[in-house]
């Protein structure tokens, strides 16, 4: 039996924790592991089994606070009681042009948005064509803080059905979706046909390495997409006409991906901005080839290599907390390396890690340098004599340099 999780609404928002010591250790420990096989030798090896669900709700507490925040107001009361008083008993909204009643609905959650029928004949017809923005946690049972799995299945699948209009904005995150496949493929199919710009979609674990259906690179309207503990669908098999012409943000949160998955992504995602990548469950070889991407982070990742081939727009790249994956002899006998190419317009740049980081321009410089850079951020062991070294010939490398942050490394 999989262990209990918290809802999400249970889960304070701060800065993002490391992830747990023993996945940042071994990150094939758990992929394609089965919850019982797990259990099984945790307890043979003398652990307390019951200590898994610590790891898992660090895992989702990670993962939810990366997420963005809904764009709607989940709290907010449509009721009139706190009103001290109504103007002559009129109801002057409802006498608003169809447009501004469409955009009032399309800004509350799902669940209001249903209940303005209840205000005049009017709303109804509004309702059933208006852009709706769901999100399943606000889909709870009143008074219900951590209801089952099935039942938040249950209310997504309701909501989706019962709305004849488009989804503008759909968030995802509550559903333990290994029990309930065909519902997931089936919810895909159905927000590809009502055209959701912005699609948030967790895998509440276990396993934490669920494969997505492949149905969601089908999704063209997308502007905005994150994905949390999945197994990238295998692009190898996509359809080549497949792209993501509107996607302008895309954050990938503890997934595991190839290579080509994440290749895949950027090239067919012409007009993308923003790539963010916290956390993976393997290693992960960046390769930027974007004439779009402007900002690009990436956080508690096992990380192979950063390679910035050709990114002409790209302006910020952070990488933090980042764990070099030579774990396999290919990649035994070299650091973890990030190499600058073509990228003229990057003017900040952190957290550059001298001694375990080596740093590579290959921008067409003889001198190798990066003239874009104005700040830069760099973490650094005092300590370690090696890493104290090769600072000077870091900030070589960046002649207009106009601030620099130092992180002490312990």
């Amino acid at each position: 039996h999989s262990p209990p999780l918290p809802p999400p609404n249970q889960i304070p928002r701060r800065r993002p924790p490391p992830p747990p010591p023993a996945a940042m250790g071994d990150p094939q420990f758990t992929i394609g592991t089965s919850m019982s096989d797990i259990l099984a030798t945790m307890e043979r090896d003398g652990h307390d089994p019951a200590t898994i669900s610590l790891g898992i709700n660090a895992m989702l507490c990670f993962v939810y606070d990366y997420l963005p925040e809904p764009p709607v107001s989940l709290t907010a009361s449509l009721s009139l009681a706190g009103a001290s008083w109504v103007p002559d008993g009129v109801d002057r909204i409802s006498r608003l042009p169809d447009v501004l009643l469409r955009d009032i609905i399309s800004r509350l959650s799902a669940k209001d948005a249903a209940r303005t029928a209840a205000l005049s004949s009017r709303w109804p017809p509004l309702w059933r064509s208006a852009p709706l923005a769901l999100f399943d946690i606000n889909l709870f049972p009143d008074g219900d803080a951590s209801p089952s799995p099935c039942a938040v299945t249950a209310a997504v699948s309701g909501a989706l059905a019962a709305h004849p209009g488009p989804f503008r904005c759909v968030h995802l995150i509550c559903s333990t979706m290994d029990k309930h496949r065909g519902e997931m493929a089936r919810w895909i199919d159905i927000l590809v046909a009502k055209g959701v710009q912005e699609l948030v979609f967790v895998n509440r674990p276990w396993p934490i390495d669920l494969r997505l259906p492949a149905t969601i690179f089908s999704c063209a309207s997308l502007t905005r997409l994150y994905l949390g503990i999945w197994r990238l669908p295998d692009t190898a098999a996509v359809p080549r006409g497949v792209s993501f012409p509107n996607l302008r943000e895309l954050g990938l949160c503890w997934n595991v991906m190839e290579d080509r998955d994440l290749a895949f992504m950027l090239e067919r995602s012409p007009v993308l901005e923003f790539l963010g990548i916290m956390g993976s469950q393997t290693g992960v070889r960046v390769r930027l080839v974007s004439h779009s991407l402007r900002c690009v982070q990436l956080g508690f990742s096992f990380m192979e290599d950063i390679d910035v081939v050709d990114a002409p727009r790209l302006e910020r790249l952070f990488q933090w907390e980042t764990v070099s994956a030579v774990n396999s002899r290919a990649m035994a006998n070299r650091s973890f390396r990030i190499k600058i190419g073509h990228a003229p317009n990057l003017r900040v740049l952190g957290y550059l890690q001298p001694g375990e980081q080596e740093l590579v321009v290959v921008a067409g410089s003889k001198e190798n340098i990066v003239p874009s850079v104005q700040i830069l951020a760099m973490e650094v062991q005092f300590g370690a004599r090696n890493a104290v070294k090769k600072v000077p010939g870091f900030l070589r490398c960046f002649p207009n340099l106009e601030t620099l942050h130092v992180q002490v490394k312990l």
